[in-house]
């Protein structure tokens, strides 16, 4: 099959950066400036980083921890300077809004996931993010994800399917603690 340029199994999105704890480091740093804290859930985004094996990110949990600084300002920046890969980003309601343009993209960072309701275009109704969950295991898509929801919830709102996709598709990483916003 693969001389008839069909390819049953998408080729993943490799994401592998040297010494990925300190360009996290740097990053975090460079954002936050003197604010700036290691947290524990830190780690598992830093090992992500250095091996993805293939897999999207989906950063979940408690408000003002980091992951929209992390995922929507410090990984696109870093994935294009050490893998030439760009990112397209969006949040919860710009993806709703023009879901079709959205899963054109390869790699995708949408914020908030949870926080859109149903697209419904010319009386067309649509749950955009349980649409790009399913594009993206079909076609080998990155994405790297935050919400606010835990797990359950995510399942209770976009199906069993989707969160089984996102468990299949994403690493997850559970952000706990107070908010570090002041």
């Amino acid at each position: 099959l693969r001389d008839t340029g069909f390819s049953p199994v998408p080729e993943a999105v490799s994401v592998r950066i040297p010494d990925a704890r300190n360009v996290l480091w740097n990053g975090i740093r460079y954002f936050a400036g003197n604010e700036a804290r290691w947290l524990p859930e830190y780690d598992e985004v830093a090992a992500w980083m250095a091996d993805n094996q293939g897999r999207g990110l989906l950063c979940f949990g408690n408000c003002g921890r980091g992951k929209t600084l992390i995922c929507g300002r410090i990984l696109p920046l870093v994935l294009n300077y050490y893998c030439h890969k760009v990112v397209s980003c969006y949040d919860a309601q710009q993806m709703n809004a023009d879901i079709d343009h959205v899963k054109q993209q390869h790699i995708l960072y949408v914020d908030d996931i949870g926080t859109e309701g149903m697209s419904v275009k010319y009386g067309e109704r649509r749950l955009a993010f349980a649409e790009l969950t399913d594009e993206a295991e079909k076609s080998g898509k990155l994405l790297i994800l935050t919400t606010n929801l835990t797990l359950d919830e995510i399942g209770t709102k976009y199906g069993e399917r989707t969160i089984d996709r996102l468990r299949a598709i994403t690493k997850t990483v559970l952000f706990t603690g107070e908010s570090l916003r002041r």
